[in-house]
């Protein structure tokens, strides 16, 4: 792939002003059927990558999704700092000693959702960050196979990512506090998936700027 880990500043910067400029949204869906904390703990983690991003620029990216993950596992209070975690961990695993194309990404990707699912004894359909993640992977197996061109994968990658954050709205939340609503979690968008989907939107965008700059 084009990518190196010398992006991650660059996309940790613009994870962090995404988040931030998306704070007060995103906390009012978390305080009607959350906890009301997720963008500051998540915000937390950002931070700690922030402080850490000149380090993992010089990393390969089996060591930078480590450092991401433990960095989010330590960092990050709340379920997300597990899950996040979990999802990098499990990604730089899966990454060992693989050349990294779309193909492998997509792989990669799908074995740390796999890997976020065993964690959150969860899936697609329960209001939450794998109703934006399982499609997601879906999305990047399915260019791999079809050998799309980067530019419309990563375009696929948020339109999916947007479809999925949506598709919460009218679940039933099985999973967290959402879960004691029962029917009154009906009507509100998770604010995991939403949170989800905007760092990968925020990612896209960078990576396709990147893909069109002038050499």
């Amino acid at each position: 792939m084009q990518f190196a880990p010398a992006l991650l500043p660059s996309l940790i910067q613009v994870i962090d002003k995404t988040i931030e400029t998306n704070a007060e949204e995103v906390t009012a869906l978390d305080q009607a059927i959350g906890d009301g904390d997720h963008v500051t703990n998540l915000q937390r983690g950002i931070k700690a990558l922030i402080a850490q991003s000149g380090e993992l620029a010089t990393l390969d990216w089996v060591a930078a999704w480590q450092k991401i993950g433990m960095t989010m596992m330590t960092a990050v209070g709340g379920a997300s700092g597990s899950l996040y975690g979990t999802l990098f961990v499990a990604m730089s695993k899966a990454a060992r000693e693989r050349p990294l194309d779309l193909q492998v990404f997509a792989e990669i990707f799908t074995s740390g959702v796999d890997a976020v699912k065993q964690r959150g004894k969860a899936d697609a359909g329960e209001k939450t960050m794998l109703d934006v993640l399982i499609p997601v992977a879906a999305s990047l197996r399915q260019a791999a196979a079809d050998s799309v061109a980067l530019p419309v994968a990563l375009d696929n990658v948020a339109r999916t990512a947007i479809a999925g954050m949506e598709s919460t709205r009218d679940m039933l939340a099985t999973k967290g506090r959402a879960s004691f609503l029962e029917e009154r979690s009906r009507g509100h968008i998770d604010a995991g998936a939403k949170t989800s989907q905007l760092m990968i939107c925020a990612l896209v965008d960078v990576l396709a700027k990147h893909l069109t700059a002038p050499a």
